[in-house]
């Protein structure tokens, strides 16, 4: 008997927590989600702002981590940056919009290659998170960026141009009603990166919040990392 897939649907997966030090000291925590089976891909996580509530289990991150790992495959990364706390615990260290935040993104990335010996990586930055993939996720390693409602806050020109001499592809989901950057005005502000694919979501706000709208970011992240077309299920 098929059941609906709703807010709380938490599938089968192997779900083991960490610790690791960045090279300035800090203790990150976070939480590796893999399939039962064999995976197919891996996304790194990156959150939203911690000073506005952002954390590792940031619902769209939580359900990719409670639903990914069995319904595609993929493994889910989630980690919370210097001072911010989540369920999970507190990694340690200060809040630093994003500039030490560098190190956190450089040891993350490091752990999923040389000691999950992830294949297929792709890196999901969420708001803050955005900022921080788009600044500092340079490791020649993963697969590309997937950005969910980027408002460009601290990416500064010349870090966005930096992606032109990169060939890796960006995918930017930009709700039609974002608080900070909506479709028409993300267009012009990523005009730089020509090569990075903006994909507007009607209806949508910056907090992707209704199952519709966790849908359709989570298909959209399968389809990115294994290639499958098809949306996930609505029922399992």
């Amino acid at each position: 008997m098929h059941e609906i897939v709703r807010p709380s649907t938490t599938l089968p997966a192997l779900r083991t927590p960490f610790h690791v030090i960045t090279s300035d000291g800090i203790d990150l925590i976070g939480e590796v989600a893999a399939p039962l089976g064999v995976s197919r891909g891996a996304i790194l996580t990156l959150h939203p702002l911690p000073t506005a509530g952002g954390m590792m289990d940031s619902h769209i991150f939580k359900k990719a981590s409670n639903r990914l790992p069995a319904m595609a495959g993929i493994t889910v990364v989630r980690f919370n940056s210097r001072g911010t706390t989540s369920e999970a615990g507190s990694s340690t260290g200060a809040f630093d919009n994003g500039n030490a935040e560098a190190l956190d993104v450089e040891a993350m990335l490091t752990y999923c290659f040389d000691t999950l010996e992830l294949k297929n990586v792709w890196v999901v930055g969420w708001s803050f998170g955005t900022d921080l993939a788009l600044r500092h996720a340079k490791d020649a390693r993963h697969k590309g960026l997937i950005l969910l409602s980027p408002p460009l806050r601290t990416t500064n020109e010349a870090e966005l141009m930096y992606w032109n001499s990169d060939p890796r592809p960006i995918t930017a989901l930009v709700p039609e009603f974002d608080d900070y950057l909506k479709p028409d005005e993300a267009r012009i502000r990523f005009a730089i990166v020509p090569t990075l694919k903006i994909v507007a979501v009607e209806g949508a706000k910056h907090l992707w919040v209704g199952e519709p709208f966790v849908h359709q970011v989570l298909s959209q992240i399968n389809s990115i990392v294994t290639g499958d077309l098809a949306e996930l299920p609505l029922e399992i």
